[in-house]
């Protein structure tokens, strides 16, 4: 099975619309494929927001290239990550396991768009994860990733393709939590010094409150700078009734600061810009990996 690189990535199985009478969005949802168990349930919740949303759903599946070029020498091994036993890296098996996970990915994507009614393809190609989903992502997609690729790494940490991407990703990204968030809790945005990534952190609140019916909390850094005409026009732009809209001064945009008022304010999802002052903050990456709500993250 010949697997391509982005530049020629294999487009295979589209399903037509559903029956969810939505118009065709804008952008994708993109979702990675993996097998793990986190894979399974980020796929659920993408797929749920194609069919809301009546975008495509895309599902991405990477041969890890550096994975099978490290099998080639005769000095790899690999450790079962149950019984802990050390044993030889074979390439010949490698590309067999790559294919059947390649193959129950296929099968996961196409159950759970036909379990929502959304549209879907799938893109196979070899090489790094984090070059080919970047190919493959223009500024109007949302990424949907769990906090770590794979199952065995602890929830605390925020695994390294998701911690990459963070970063990189030309549109929005949606940072799921393997938790369950709170029902009557309050969508919380994190505003900043810069307006357009301000506008675009409450158009996505916007359509997050609106779906959740929920109210929203704005979080105000003391160095955001954001004057009163301009915050009266964000909050207009909420879509929300002005008593469900409240703004709460930050005194610091520390982790831990951050970290209580979230509790405070009972959140249940965080929006914010890549370009706010939190990921100017040493351990801002980890707070994020460890808060048990989705996480929005606009450009």
């Amino acid at each position: 099975m010949a697997i391509p690189t982005a530049t020629e990535t294999a487009m295979m199985t589209e399903l037509p619309a559903g029956g969810s009478g939505q118009p065709a969005a804008k952008g994708r949802i993109l979702v990675l494929l993996d097998g793990s168990r986190v894979g399974y349930v980020v796929l659920d919740v993408a797929a749920a927001i194609a069919a809301r949303t009546g975008a495509e759903l895309q599902g991405v599946f990477v041969e890890e290239q550096n994975l099978l070029r490290s099998a080639g020498y005769g000095f790899a091994r690999e450790v079962g990550s149950v019984s802990g036993v050390s044993r030889p890296l074979d390439v010949t098996a490698l590309e067999q396991r790559m294919q059947r996970l390649a193959e129950q990915s296929r099968r996961a994507l196409a159950g759970a768009a036909g379990h929502y009614g959304a549209r879907y393809q799938l893109s196979i190609a070899r090489g790094s994860v984090v070059e080919e989903v970047l190919a493959l992502a223009e500024p109007e997609d949302l990424l949907v990733l769990g906090r770590a690729r794979w199952s065995t790494i602890p929830a605390g940490w925020l695994g390294s393709t998701a911690r990459a991407l963070l970063h990189r990703s030309p549109g929005r990204l949606l940072l799921w939590s393997h938790q369950q968030p709170p029902s009557h809790g309050r969508v919380v945005v994190f505003l900043n010094e810069h307006e357009e990534a301000n506008q675009r952190a409450i158009a996505a609140a916007a359509e997050a409150a609106a779906y959740s019916r929920q109210p929203v909390t704005l979080l105000l850094a003391g160095e955001a700078g954001v004057a009163p005409d301009a915050l009266a026009t964000l909050k207009r732009n909420l879509g929300v009734p002005e008593p469900d809209v409240r703004v709460v001064p930050l005194p610091s945009s520390d982790p831990a600061t951050v970290a209580r008022v979230l509790r405070g304010e009972k959140a249940s999802q965080l929006v914010l810009s890549r370009d706010c002052s939190l990921f100017r903050e040493p351990g801002a990456e980890n707070l994020l990996a460890a808060l048990h709500l989705p996480v929005t993250i606009t450009p």
